[in-house]
């Protein structure tokens, strides 16, 4: 029986060749995702060990999870712990985030995601004796007024040794200028994953980024041979004074990379999810696929039992060819997989986060992953085509038409729509967020929706096919007639092959909605909250210096301006943001309405709350706020409740100088300008500007479009994924259509010896895709619109209010279905039509 599978696989290769690339795509997406999470994983890790000395030490709380704040150790401490037992050297580092290169056409370099690096330069090694950044050309800087980048960033910046560099600091000297004295690299390998370096002297990075403050935002201290962190770390701990800690850079590095790694997690989540949806979709096409087969092979199946081979036996061999299909898949799948990891490398090397100096890591884990997705989803697909070879009979071999039983239809029913039912309270329950892990029953709900409508489609679709079979009948005649009766004729097939066309399209008009009704919600806040004239704020939503607030109060016809600065506290699922604004705003220039207590009497060390997030917390006027900011835990008095404001980004708004006094940067991240409307003004603001492209100054209908760019991003990535899933479905129609001409041969050379035309029966053909394409569009539609609407009504307490649904999106896609019906008949309306006549007629 194994010969026999194999022969039986041998034989059928064109046919099950569009089969096996449904497994190849879903697989290659599995591995595709885990090699490049593994790579990145590896990188960071890699990176942080590198940027670590044997053991850090800096203010107690300071973590590797967040960027560095305005927090310091006095630089005395280096002189002391120089004297520490195993200590080899110490080493003082000034560093910051924000500081931004600008290359010569005035465009920032880097800016996306990985953070922009100011520090002082040292040539300390990293811990356990690795090497760090080194000189790779011209030397290092020494003074005032000069620099030293990273290669890379040099490069694309297109700045040579010698030449003036332009960057752009969040500190009180916005602009800086100087000389490119030296080029920093990694001899031995390496990058900086996308980040920019610009390093200065000690004194230079002191004063820009300490503001003067003779200090370090952390120590090294190197260890000598023989010496282990953990030793050292203890050492060096009894010279300390209150408020400053030592921990070993291995604890360093652990902190950075980990806190790294959960920011860029969802890319991970997000690529599986699309991995899982492609194999749902192609485990339609291989079931498809198996069952045509099957039928096709009836008669072969019932020889082989009426010549003794048992049930068992005749299934097992059609499982035998599903593991072989499925082995084969997944091999194929895994080399593709690697090519697909070098592409999402280059990729999101074009949004900054550069991985183009790391190697591969292909992991056991990820080979182990390739095969038994593939493997699994289609021997788990073939199986109920393979259950049915057992209920052939033995005297069925001897019958001239050799038909596989069909499933109940009434049992398909209850099943799908108990499915639906299950699929909907699973919805319900998640989108209402009763349950614990809301986004598992969201996804599992909608999973089984989709599932369930696809097993009651045979009788739910049997309206719509009859439908079209009256259409067709009065538009195309008697091509029309056969062609919609051919759809008829067997509803399981061809519902199970819009099954797959259904789910791609279900989710592109969820996505399709989700991303319109957010649009609309933000034009709708902007429309109803916008205060001022202008906006001010970073590209990539990085603080910039309070200069520019000043300097922009000064404008001729500018009134008012308004900074808001904002600050994260804790990391993860328990981070938390705080708002920081001047109380004067309130009363002049931002409109906010308070339930209880005063905006007015907000002051350095209290706190304002947003209504439902004070009720979520059971805080009041007169209650104690606690919170975790830069420097530990703070007591914030709550004196006032205000009700929804989107102006004010963060629930919790407080007073910029309880920021700076916890150990938070003088920067602002927002400015609300309001002006007298001259016309001039926008211009004068913009031109203030000019040298600091990482600002930017819009008025309401600006703001709006950059609030909508992210979304449109999104959804443009998602659609390009689904693209996939779309892709599987139109072989699935493809494969459907081909299987079923040759299973129809006869019928077929019938039909052209009593007169049909090649054009006629392309054209039959060529309906019965449409068909198909159709179903599978109209199904994913009102789906789609099902999850959409439900989706945003969920999701209206987030701010997300408006509700629109893109009807000419939508109608675009019901359009884009009729197309891929048409195409996907091509090549099988072709093969038919080109059919020998009398071999036809004389199949059997």
């Amino acid at each position: 029986m194994f010969r026999t599978a194999l022969k039986s696989l041998l034989g059928r290769k064109v046919r099950l060749l569009m089969s096996t690339f449904a497994i190849v795509l879903g697989v290659a997406f599995v591995v595709g995702t885990l090699v490049f999470s593994d790579t990145l994983s590896r990188s960071f890790t890699a990176l942080m060990a590198s940027t670590v000395g044997d053991v850090v030490v800096r203010p107690v709380g300071a973590s590797g999870e967040s960027e560095p704040s305005a927090r310091t150790v006095d630089s005395s401490l280096v002189g002391e712990l120089e004297g520490v037992e195993g200590a080899a050297r110490v080493d003082g580092n000034v560093t910051a985030f924000g500081v931004f290169v600008v290359d010569e056409d005035n465009k920032v370099v880097g800016g996306q995601g990985p953070p922009a690096i100011g520090a002082n330069w040292n040539d300390a090694p990293a811990g356990h004796d690795l090497e760090g950044m080194s000189v790779i050309g011209g030397r290092e800087p020494e003074r005032a007024g000069e620099v030293l980048l990273d290669s890379k960033t040099a490069g694309e910046a297109g700045y040579t040794i010698g030449e003036e560099v332009h960057l752009v600091t969040s500190g009180e000297q916005a602009v800086l200028r100087p000389t490119l004295v030296g080029i920093g690299g990694f001899p031995e390998g390496g990058s900086l994953n996308g980040a920019t370096f610009a390093a200065f002297d000690t004194r230079t990075a002191q004063r820009l980024l300490l503001e003067g403050e003779d200090a370090f935002t952390d120590i090294w201290v190197t260890a000598e041979p023989g010496t282990s962190q953990e030793e050292l770390a203890a050492s060096v701990t009894e010279r300390l004074p209150d408020g400053v800690e030592a921990v070993t850079g291995d604890e360093a590095a652990d902190e950075a990379a980990s806190a790294i790694q959960e920011a860029v997690g969802f890319l991970t989540t997000f690529l599986l999810i699309f991995a899982g949806i492609s194999l749902v979709v192609g485990g339609f096409l291989i079931v498809n696929t198996f069952s045509i087969l099957v039928a096709q092979r009836s008669r072969e199946l019932a020889l082989l039992r009426a010549l003794g081979a048992s049930k068992r036996q005749v299934t097992r061999m059609v499982m035998v060819e599903a593991f072989v299909l499925g082995a084969v898949g997944s091999t194929i799948g895994l080399g593709l997989g690697i090519l697909l990891a070098m592409g999402i490398r280059t990729l999101f090397g074009q949004f900054g986060l550069d991985l183009s100096g790391q190697p591969l890591i292909v992991a056991p884990r990820t080979v182990l992953a390739a095969y038994a997705v593939g493997i699994v989803v289609t021997m788990v697909a073939a199986w109920l085509p393979a259950h049915r070879t057992g209920r052939i009979a033995p005297i069925q071999a001897m019958r001239d038409d050799v038909a596989m039983p069909e499933s109940s239809l009434h049992r398909r029913l209850v099943v799908g729509v108990a499915m639906i039912v299950a699929g909907g309270a699973a919805l319900a329950a998640g989108l209402m967020d009763v349950v614990p892990r809301p986004g598992w029953f969201v996804g599992g709900g909608i999973l089984l929706v989709l599932l369930g409508v696809a097993a009651a489609s045979p009788v739910i679709s049997h309206p719509f096919l009859a439908a079209a079979a009256w259409v067709y009948a009065r538009l195309f005649g008697t091509v029309g007639r056969l062609a919609g009766q051919n759809s008829l004729r067997n509803p399981r097939r061809t519902t199970a092959t819009s099954s797959a066309l259904m789910i791609g399209l279900s989710l592109a008009c969820t996505m399709a909605i989700v991303g319109a009704s957010a649009k609309a919600s933000v034009d709708q806040t902007i429309e109803e909250n916008f205060v001022g004239d202008y906006v001010v704020s970073s590209l990539f939503g990085q603080p910039f210096s309070p200069r520019v607030a000043r300097d922009m109060a000064e404008v001729d016809g500018v009134d008012h301006v308004w900074a808001q600065r904002f600050a994260i506290t804790g990391s993860g699922e328990d981070s938390q943001g705080v708002a920081a604004l001047d109380p004067a705003a309130f009363g002049q220039g931002i409109d906010l309405t308070m339930v209880d207590g005063s905006a007015g009497a907000l002051r350095d060390g209290t706190v304002i709350l947003d209504e439902e997030y004070a009720g979520e917390e059971g805080l009041a006027v007169g209650d104690t706020y606690d919170v975790v900011l830069a420097d530990g835990p703070r007591d914030l008095e709550v004196v006032g409740i205000y009700a929804e404001n989107p102006i004010l980004i963060f629930p919790a708004v407080t007073t910029p100088q309880t920021l700076i006094d916890a150990g938070y940067r003088d920067a602002d991240n927002f400015l609300i300008i309001d002006t007298d409307g001259s016309a001039a003004v926008q211009g004068d603001l913009e031109a203030l500007v000019a040298d600091l492209p990482i600002v930017t100054v819009k008025d309401q209908q600006e703001f709006a479009e950059e609030q909508r760019a992210p979304i449109d991003q999104l959804v443009l990535m998602i659609f390009a994924l689904l693209g996939l899933a779309l892709l599987i479905a139109v072989l699935g129609i493809v494969n459907t259509l081909a299987l079923s001409i040759i299973e129809r041969t006869r019928e077929v050379g019938l039909l052209r010896a009593i007169g049909v035309s090649r054009a006629q029966l392309r054209r039959m053909v060529t309906l019965e895709s449409v068909v198909i394409a159709v179903l599978g569009a109209v199904l994913g539609v009102v789906m789609g619109i099902g999850f959409g609407v439900a989706l945003m009504h969920a999701l209206r307490e987030e701010g997300l209010e408006v509700i629109d649904v893109p009807v000419g999106q939508l109608v675009m896609f019901l359009v884009v279905s009729l197309v891929i019906g048409v195409l996907a008949a091509l090549l099988p309306a072709r093969r038919a039509a080109r059919l020998d006549v009398l071999k036809a007629i004389s199949t059997d």
